[in-house]
């Protein structure tokens, strides 16, 4: 894979290439760019990029003095699009909502669509079960435990947990590969306890959303109706609050529609940029 060294270190990132809109994709913790491996392939004629953020499925660790916060990690994609020349980028978010931040920040100048699937908003950052996670982060010791406790079957499927991101189930080899790092790098473990204990108070959470209203660039809110972690409410709350959101929810869903419901998701991302200007390149021939 690709790799480009930024100020918090190195994020390496996959890239389909070729002419057409940019798609930039998001991803959950611990996960890594394999969250979208059922869609990519159902968009051609859009060039998608794939950054592995340092979520805790990094493959290497960022700086030690790098800011891993939920609002440092979302300036670090912004200068992650920004170090690739990206303009124009439609910002697809799944399982992690942060990538908002970018527009509270003021720093989505070159995110000309959002297309927010089933993430983290408004005070739900982490979401429900994933609170008790945050809690133990912050205990020395406890991400080594946890990232162990991830390889056993009881524990990683369980349904309070991420046996309750998906409906049809996670594949085995996908989760180990999303477990590996944090289990192996006491560098990484390190960078996941500082992103999982990084959330802010509900207040400030709040006070973010709030300037969500000054995007008012097209926004896709794709919403699952059997979501265990994000609130059914959120969904067309989140399209309310952003001036030219809309509203699409699918069934037989839950937090990971990635891996749920990639033909719909793939169809209704698809309808959503060629009705706003962002239509696939075909290939001639």
């Amino acid at each position: 894979m690709p790799e480009v060294e930024l100020s918090a270190g190195p994020i390496s990132y996959q890239d389909t290439g070729g002419d057409g809109p940019v798609l930039v994709f998001g991803h959950g913790m611990p996960m890594n760019e394999t969250q979208w491996r059922k869609v990519v392939p159902l968009l051609d004629g859009y060039r998608c990029v794939l950054p592995t953020l340092p979520l805790g499925g990094h493959r290497r660790p960022m700086h030690p003095d790098a800011d891993l916060s939920q609002r440092g990690v979302a300036l670090l994609l912004g200068e992650f699009i920004e170090h690739l020349g990206l303009r124009d980028v439609t910002l697809v978010l799944n399982d992690w909502g942060g990538g908002q931040f970018l527009v509270s920040e003021g720093k989505a100048q070159r995110v000309a669509r959002l297309v927010l699937v089933a993430c983290e908003a408004f005070d739900n950052f982490p979401p429900g079960p994933a609170k008790a996670m945050a809690l133990i982060c912050r205990v020395p010791g406890a991400v080594r435990l946890l990232t162990g406790l991830m390889r056993v079957p009881w524990f990683r499927n369980n349904r309070n947990g991420y046996g309750g991101m998906s409906l049809r189930g996670i594949p085995d080899e996908i989760m180990d590969d999303w477990f590996a790092p944090a289990s192996r790098s006491k560098a990484i473990r390190r960078d996941f306890a500082k992103f999982a204990v990084s959330a802010p108070d509900r207040r400030t959470l709040l006070a973010w959303s709030e300037r969500l209203r000054e995007f008012d660039r097209p926004v896709l809110v794709v919403w699952a109706t059997e979501d265990r972690l994000m609130p059914r409410e959120h969904g067309p709350r989140l399209a309310e609050l952003y001036p030219q959101g809309r509203l699409v929810e699918i069934s037989d869903s839950s937090t990971l529609v990635p891996e749920d419901q990639p033909e719909r998701l793939a169809e209704v991302l698809t309808e959503f940029l060629t009705r706003t200007g962002a239509e696939p390149v075909r290939r001639v021939g």
